[in-house]
């Protein structure tokens, strides 16, 4: 099951932190989302996944950085940010007004 989320901002969609992050983008266990507080870094994408976060760079799909997801994860991530690579470069530049 997969959902490319509007501007949906609800509580579920906050961290317990004081930086929002909203979720663009549901697929099985995997939760796509920005955060808003990283001005001046490329289009990006941050993916978590059973309490643990990868980050992916979106113009060139790219693995940036990964905190704890196993490799097998890693490479469906990738497939999926590969897969709707468009659609979230549109939402990225939607959510930080570019």
């Amino acid at each position: 099951m997969q959902k490319l989320a509007n501007d949906e901002r609800g509580p579920e969609h906050f961290a317990t932190s004081s930086r929002p992050m909203p979720t663009i983008l549901r697929i099985g266990p995997y939760r796509f989302h920005f955060y808003s507080d990283e001005p001046g870094e490329p289009p990006h994408v941050h993916v978590r996944v059973s309490g643990k976060e990868c980050k992916f760079w979106l113009e060139t799909v790219l693995l940036a950085r990964n905190r704890g997801i196993p490799v097998h994860d890693i490479r469906e991530i990738e497939r999926l940010v590969s897969e709707h690579q468009e659609a979230l470069i549109k939402k990225y530049h939607e959510f930080h007004h570019h």
